[in-house]
């Protein structure tokens, strides 16, 4: 029995999921940033479809679980910006690193399984070879407009 093996823009498809709107830059930064055969991605949030941000606190205004979607939320915003401005998501050949800044209460200690929301999502559009690199994930007492995650990624280009 031959396995067929899905492009990351094919295996995105599967999930049922839709991209949100690419955010432009409400800074002095690039969004993305390309040098040989690396992408650089900026720091970003979690856009939802209609532009707005999920806003609030891990452990005072949201649970872990809705925190975890969140960091999901900010997957699809990345893969936005890589469709976006690439074309495809077949251009990125592997995720390599992951930071995953999390906006939580002092107490709070999972900041690995609110961005396993994020790199759960590249697993499955990359396969768990190509989607799974290495990997950060912090607190933060804050982040800017109180969203409660924001990640910045880094992919080796196909």
């Amino acid at each position: 029995m031959q396995t067929t093996v899905l492009t990351p823009d094919e295996a995105f498809a599967q999930t049922g999921l839709s991209l949100p709107p690419a955010p432009k830059p409400l800074g002095v930064y690039k969004p993305y940033l390309i040098d040989g055969k690396y992408l650089y991605v900026s720091g970003h949030g979690p856009v939802q479809n209609d532009k707005s941000l999920i806003i609030g606190r891990i452990g005072a205004d949201m649970d872990m679980e809705q925190g975890k979607l969140a960091a999901r939320q900010v997957g699809l915003t990345i893969l936005s910006t890589i469709k976006t401005n690439l074309g495809s998501l077949d251009r990125v050949k592997r995720v390599i690193k992951v930071l995953g800044m999390v906006n939580c209460t002092p107490d709070f200690e999972r900041h690995p399984y609110v961005i396993n929301g994020c790199s759960e999502l590249f697993a499955e559009v990359w396969g768990e070879e190509n989607g799974i690199g290495v990997r950060s994930a912090v607190g933060f007492g804050s982040l800017p407009d109180n969203i409660p995650v924001e990640i910045e990624a880094l992919f080796e280009l196909a």
